[in-house]
C-alpha cells in the first residue's frame, strides 16, 4: 500500500520505518529540507534503539522527501504526524496540524485516500482535519472532493525507548471512523501486523506469547479521547505511588516492597507502580494538560488528573527536599546527575525532570555537572544556556562532588564502579531517583543511600 506520511519527528519516523518494514511503500515528508537530506543519507535526527537496523532492512520501500505533491498525490493512506505542543493555557498548538491538514487537501490525488490523524488532538479534531481538507482541495479545484477521502484518528500509544517494538508488536490498534471504507483500508493497512505475518527482525523479537493483535474500531471522538484518557491513567497510577512513598518514608515503610505486594493483585498490576522523581516526557504532562483544558470548555473540572499533575511536579522538589535534609546548605555545593534523558534508551529531553532538578539546583546556588550515555550532545544543543557541565566522564562528575543524584535507570549506572567514585568526592551521597541501584552495594562501597519512599 501507498503510505505518506506528514511530519518526520519521533512518531512519523517510527511509524514509517514500521510500517515500511512490514510491506508498505512509504513516503516521509518534512518541511525541513535539512532534516530530509540527513535521513536520505540514513542519519536520524532521534534517538531510538534499533532503528537505523530496522530502516536498513526496509530501505528499498522507504522514501524522504520535502515535496508535498510528491508525497501525497498517489497516496493511498496519509498519516498526520505533525506536533501539538502545549500552549500557556495548556490547549495544544494546532498550528502545525492545521498546515498539515491544507496541504493534504492541496495534494489530494485523484484516487481515494484516507488521512489519519495519528498526532495527539483535542476531541474533534478529526471533524477540523476533515473540514480543512475540504475547503483546500475546493480552493484548488473549484469543486467538492466528492467522496475522493475521508478522515480516521489512529492513537499512537509508543513508549520512547521501545517504539519500534510497540509498532510491530502492539497491545492492541485503535481506529476511529465515521466512514466503513476507512476502517477497511486502514484494516488492510494493519493486517501484516494484527496477523503478525512478517519475520520478525533478529534483533527484535517476537514475543512468543503474542498471537493476533486486537483492534478495537469506534467513532472518531472516542478514538481521539481514548489516547488522552490511556495516557491520563498510566498519569495516575505513578502519581499515585508516588503520594503513597511520601507517606512510607514517614511510617518507615518500603514503597518497594509495597508496590510489589498491591501490584500482584490482578486488577492493579505491576506496570507503573514504581515510585521515583515521577514522569517527564512530550506525552504525559502535554496530555493531561490538554485533558483538563478541553473539559474546562465544557464547564467540567478534572480534579483526580489535576491532582496527579501536582503530585507529579513535587516529586522533582523532593530531590531537593532531601540534598538540603543531608547538605543543609546548597550554594557552593557541587552536585552530579546521573541522566538527563527523561527515560531510559532516548535522548529525549522535553519535560526531563534532569534538567528540572538542575535548574532548582542552579537557583540556590549550587555547581551542577551531568551525564548520559546518549543525550549529552542534545543537551548541549538545546540547553547551551543553563549552566550544566555537561561531561562523558564519570570520574569529572564525581570528582569533589557533595552528592550525586539518579535521574535516569540507565541499565549501564547500576553496575558503575562506585567504590572509585566514593573515593573521589567530598560526601559520598546518592539520592537514587528511581529507586534503581542496589542499596547494600552503594553502603558498602562508603555511600550514604536515600532512595524515594524508602
Amino acid at each position: 500500500m501507498r503510505v505518506s506520511i506528514v511530519g518526520a519527528g519521533y512518531v512519523g519516523i517510527t511509524t514509517g520505518v514500521a510500517l515500511a518494514y512490514v510491506g508498505h511503500e512509504v513516503t516521509c515528508l518534512d518541511s525541513d529540507e535539512r532534516k530530509v537530506a540527513l535521513l536520505r543519507r540514513g542519519v536520524f535526527p532521534i534517538y531510538e534503539p534499533h532503528l537505523e537496523a530496522l530502516a536498513a532492512l526496509a530501505h528499498s520501500r522507504l522514501r524522504y522527501t520535502s515535496d508535498p505533491n510528491e508525497a501525497m498525490s498517489n497516496a493511498e493512506v496519509i498519516f498526520i504526524a505533525v506536533g501539538t505542543p502545549s500552549q500557556a493555557d495548556g490547549n495544544p498548538d494546532l498550528s502545525f496540524l492545521r498546515s498539515a491538514a491544507m496541504s493534504v487537501g492541496d495534494h489530494l490525488g485523484d484516487g481515494y485516500t484516507v488521512v489519519v490523524n495519528k498526532s495527539t488532538v483535542p476531541i474533534g479534531c478529526g471533524n477540523w482535519v476533515e473540514s480543512l481538507v475540504r475547503e483546500a482541495f475546493e480552493a484548488r479545484n473549484g469543486q467538492r472532493p466528492k467522496g475522493l477521502f475521508s478522515v480516521a484518528s489512529n492513537p499512537e500509544f509508543l513508549r520512547e525507548g521501545s517504539a519500534l517494538h510497540d509498532s510491530l508488536y502492539p497491545d492492541r490498534i485503535v481506529i476511529g471512523a465515521d466512514d466503513a471504507r476507512a476502517l477497511e483500508r486502514l484494516y488492510a493497512l494493519y493486517k501484516p501486523v494484527i496477523e503478525q505475518t512478517f519475520p520478525a527482525p533478529i534483533f527484535l523479537p517476537r514475543p512468543e506469547s503474542l498471537g493476533a493483535v486486537p483492534l478495537i474500531t469506534t467513532d472518531l471522538a472516542s478514538a481521539e479521547l481514548t489516547k488522552y484518557a490511556s495516557n491520563a491513567f498510566l498519569s495516575l497510577k505513578i502519581s499515585f505511588i508516588n503520594e503513597i512513598a511520601q507517606l512510607a518514608e514517614k511510617v518507615g515503610a518500603d514503597i518497594t516492597q509495597i508496590g510489589k505486594a498491591i501490584g500482584m493483585d490482578a486488577r492493579i498490576g505491576t506496570r507503573f507502580l514504581q515510585a521515583g522523581i515521577g514522569w517527564g516526557g512530550s506525552c504525559f504532562g502535554k496530555d493531561t494538560s490538554a485533558l483538563i483544558a478541553t473539559a474546562s470548555e465544557y464547564g467540567l473540572t478534572m480534579p483526580i488528573v489535576s491532582a496527579a499533575r501536582e503530585v507529579n511536579y513535587r516529586q522533582r522538589e523532593r530531590v531537593i527536599d532531601k540534598l538540603l535534609a543531608e547538605l543543609k546548605i546548597l550554594k557552593g555545593r557541587a552536585v552530579g546527575l546521573l541522566g538527563l534523558a527523561f527515560k531510559p534508551h532516548t535522548d529525549d529531553l522535553r519535560d526531563a525532570p534532569a534538567l528540572d532538578i538542575a535548574r532548582r539546583l542552579i537557583d540556590r546556588g549550587a555547581k551542577v555537572r551531568a551525564h548520559d550515555p546518549v543525550a549529552l550532545d542534545r543537551a548541549r544543543q538545546d540547553y547551551s544556556g543553563l549552566p550544566i557541565c555537561y561531561t562523558e566522564s564519570l570520574e569529572t562528575l564525581a570528582a569533589e562532588a557533595d552528592a550525586l543524584v539518579l535521574v535516569t535507570d540507565w541499565p549501564e549506572y547500576r553496575n558503575l564502579p562506585w567504590s572509585a567514585l566514593a573515593k573521589l568526592m567530598r560526601t559520598p551521597l546518592v539520592v537514587d531517583g528511581r529507586n534503581f541501584l542496589e542499596r547494600d552495594v552503594l553502603e558498602r562501597a562508603g555511600f550514604r543511600y536515600l532512595g524515594m519512599g524508602r
